[in-house]
This record gives structure tokens, C-alpha cells and sequence, in this order.
């Protein structure tokens, strides 16, 4: 195994029993990947991000949050209030990461038409 100076690993993640492929793996989710896009508008509810990713269920918006926060992605800010107030943001390492997955997603929005067969004809109207 090679190391970094200052003894870190080096991680490749094109070797099976690279531990960075966990990570690779929770980015790989579609939600993960719209939830850091709309986190990088800036701090969101919980109902906000619902209302910002179409056809995110409650319970696969919160599970997603939970492994975003678990890699240090993301904050849960608690205001303690009643009703209750819950925030979501970007950490640091988060808001290095919201550039390039707000760059792949325009531009999937402008290459999938090209894409997918018979989508042009279908979807004209949904730009």
C-alpha cells in the first residue's frame, strides 16, 4: 500500500478492497447526489428539501440525510423550538463537494435528452 506524506493511505478506488468505496457508494445514490445539489442553494428544512427534490418519500429523505451527516457532509442544526425547527447545511467538506455535483447534474440536464431513445419527442415541452 502507498502512503501520503504524513502516513494517510493513498486510496484507489479502482481496487476491490478499497475502504473509499463506501463512500462512493452513498454518493452514488440519486437522492444523496439532490440532496447536496439543493443543500448548496444554501440551509434547508426537511420540508423544504421534500418540496425541492420531486418524489423523495419521507423516509428516504431522512435515511439519506443520516448517511450524509454519518460522512460529515452535512449539519443537523436543532433549534429546540416549538414547533420543532430542524436545518440542514453543508459542512465544509460538503460545500467542496457541492460544485462538482451541481456541474454533473446541468449536465445531465442538458445532455439526457440526447441520451435516452425517443426522449426528445416525449419530454419537448418539460424544458
Amino acid at each position: 500500500m502507498d502512503f501520503l506524506p504524513g502516513g494517510s493511505p493513498r486510496l484507489d478506488v479502482m481496487r476491490a478492497d478499497c475502504r473509499a468505496r463506501s463512500v462512493l457508494t452513498v454518493l452514488a445514490e440519486r437522492w444523496a447526489l439532490l440532496i447536496i445539489d439543493a443543500l448548496g442553494e444554501g440551509p434547508r428544512r426537511t420540508s423544504e428539501l421534500r418540496r425541492r427534490i420531486g418524489g423523495i418519500s419521507e423516509k428516504m429523505l431522512i435515511q439519506t440525510l443520516r448517511r450524509l451527516e454519518a460522512l460529515g457532509l452535512i449539519e443537523r442544526r436543532d433549534y429546540r423550538e416549538v414547533p420543532p425547527k430542524v436545518e440542514y447545511a453543508l459542512t465544509k467538506r460538503g460545500a467542496s463537494l457541492s460544485p462538482i455535483v451541481s456541474t454533473l447534474d446541468r449536465w445531465v440536464e442538458e445532455n439526457a435528452l440526447d441520451m435516452l431513445p425517443g426522449a426528445a419527442a416525449s419530454t419537448a415541452g418539460e424544458m
